[in-house]
């Protein structure tokens, strides 16, 4: 599966600036790389991406749409990704789990702090009636 116009002209972004000042996200975008739950296809996503300590949490706001985002359902039956992140030197690539947040005071603050980081994610939750998911990428040592 390709990705959408929108995502592949981002990821082209990503990489000829080695993931800093991409878009309208500046610093904070990363690429996501997952396996297609039915196509089993290497899918890759960029992502609007905050920290925590080691973590990088994302959300799958689908800019408030109805429905959740593909990457979600990929994630879920195929939790082991693949992350690529601007650095000091440049860009790493790591293998992460994802997960997504169980318990809702925990996804309340994590929706809370990147609101911070992407102001939009408060507008996008008034849009739709589905709470919208936080996931955490763990990296994997």
């Amino acid at each position: 599966m390709r990705a959408t116009a929108w995502n592949q002209k981002t990821i082209t972004e990503f990489n000829e600036k080695n993931g800093r000042g991409v878009g309208m996200w500046g610093d904070h975008v990363l690429l996501m790389t997952a396996k297609g739950a039915k196509s089993g296809d290497a899918i890759t996503t960029p992502l609007v991406y905050g920290r925590e300590g080691d973590d990088y949490i994302v959300v799958a706001s689908k800019g408030g749409a109805p429905q959740h985002p593909k990457w979600l359902g990929n994630i879920k039956a195929n939790p082991e990704v693949e992350v690529e992140v601007a650095n000091a030197h440049g860009t790493e690539k790591f293998k992460a789990r994802a997960h997504v947040v169980d318990s809702r005071a925990e996804r309340d603050r994590l929706y809370e702090e990147m609101s911070k980081i992407w102001p939009a994610f408060k507008d996008y939750q008034t849009r739709t009636e589905r709470l919208i998911p936080v996931v955490v990428l763990k990296r994997q040592r």
